[in-house]
């Protein structure tokens, strides 16, 4: 009623006299705007009372939706997600996986996790760019948490990590929860993933790697982020024939039958042709996305092990995994991330704004396309 009257009044204030002539008229909007101000107030009132206002990650009761949070303050898990272990109706179970005994230049990837998880605080406050949605209302994502392995047994933590990845994909006999997201941590832990993976679905697996490294130097057995893809395509793991690998700029004598985008297709060609070149290579195979962050010059991305100069820019990885959503993705990672390393975490947002991304467009399939294995699944099922 209020909206119908007020316009009235200002109109019967202008045409006689105002304020002058007619003080009644003037006390009876003065009292119109004030029961409509204190309505507001009212509304605003039930509606902020009824949100968590901070450490959403300990305290929101459901797995959908977002809280209000201060930036710089509260619980600091991936994108202010819900810490839990509890994967009942989850679809998108983030984990760290806090690991640099594999490294073999600089060290501190083990922060990388922690790291991701601080920068990654920004990206929660506001709806996505470029679709402008809240991601959280239709993605029921969670942060399962770290890993747990003892580094004075190195031999033991390739199986803890598998071990882990398979306590979480275990739990997909609905075919609710579908994708591992993992933070890294060096490179090495994709491969106990991979093997995980592997077991679910019972077939290798497409990889789609960003990276300036191809990984698959040959060597004995042993832990070493640069040649775990080569045992992992020994093992059948992977799928080379519909693998690709973008970004690369160091050199090996055998990339093993996978496609290579190095860094200067990428600069000569653009964005929209890498993604059209991914999408034909791996077609309607499983794939399984890997970020390596060094995949990113050092111009944008210091804070890792092994960087080399000549790479992606963020905005070309970000355009390249913006138009590859078509993809069957079963999982994925960004890695290498060193903390120690980085400059105003420039290294962290990058790697906490790629994933962000990465789980937009497992979004986009299942609200859009409808072609992620849980996309007809409605929350009101929930």
């Amino acid at each position: 009623m209020t909206s119908i009257f007020l316009p009235l009044v200002d109109t019967m204030i202008t045409h006689y006299w105002r304020n002058l002539k007619y003080p009644v008229i003037t006390s009876i909007k003065r009292y119109l705007c004030t029961t409509k101000t204190n309505a507001f107030v009212e509304e605003a009132s039930v509606s902020q009372s009824a949100k968590v206002l901070t450490d959403g990650a300990f305290r929101r009761k459901t797995i959908y939706g977002s809280t209000v949070e201060s930036t710089y303050a509260g619980a600091l898990s991936f994108l202010r997600r819900n810490y839990t272990r509890n994967l009942e109706n989850v679809e998108i179970a983030v984990t760290g996986i806090p690991l640099d005994l594999a490294t073999t230049f600089r060290p501190g990837t083990r922060f990388g996790p922690a790291g991701i998880r601080q920068a990654s605080c920004q990206l929660a406050e506001l709806k996505s760019y470029p679709d402008g949605i809240d991601l959280f209302e239709d993605l029921a994502v969670i942060d399962y948490g770290d890993c747990y392995f003892d580094p004075s047994f190195p031999h033991t933590v390739p199986e803890a990590i598998e071990n882990h990845a398979w306590e979480i994909i275990k739990h997909n006999v609905k075919q609710v929860l579908d994708c591992i997201f993992m933070l890294g941590g060096d490179h090495y832990g994709t491969y106990p993933l991979l093997k995980a993976h592997v077991k679910h679905h019972k077939r290798p697996l497409a990889l789609v790697q960003f990276d300036a490294h191809c990984d698959t130097w040959k060597d004995t057995k042993g832990l070493n982020h640069g040649t775990m893809f080569y045992h992992a395509i020994k093992e059948n793991l992977i799928d080379p024939e519909h693998s690709i690998q973008v970004g690369i700029r160091t050199f090996n004598d055998d990339f093993m039958g996978v496609k290579i985008l190095d860094a200067d297709f990428v600069h000569s060609n653009g964005p929209a042709k890498v993604a059209e070149e991914i999408l034909e290579r791996v077609g309607n195979h499983k794939c399984y996305l890997t970020f390596d962050i060094d995949c990113l010059d050092p111009a944008f991305a210091p804070g890792t092990g092994t960087p080399v100069s000549g790479g992606l820019s963020t905005y070309q990885a970000l355009s390249i995994l913006r138009q590859i959503r078509k993809l069957a993705f079963v999982g994925g990672d960004i890695v290498e991330v060193s903390p120690p390393y980085d400059n105003s975490s420039i290294t962290s947002l990058a790697a906490a704004t790629i994933g962000y991304n990465f789980l937009c467009l497992l979004r986009n399939k299942k609200i859009l396309d409808k072609t992620f294995n849980f996309g007809n699944r409605l929350k009101k099922d929930v």
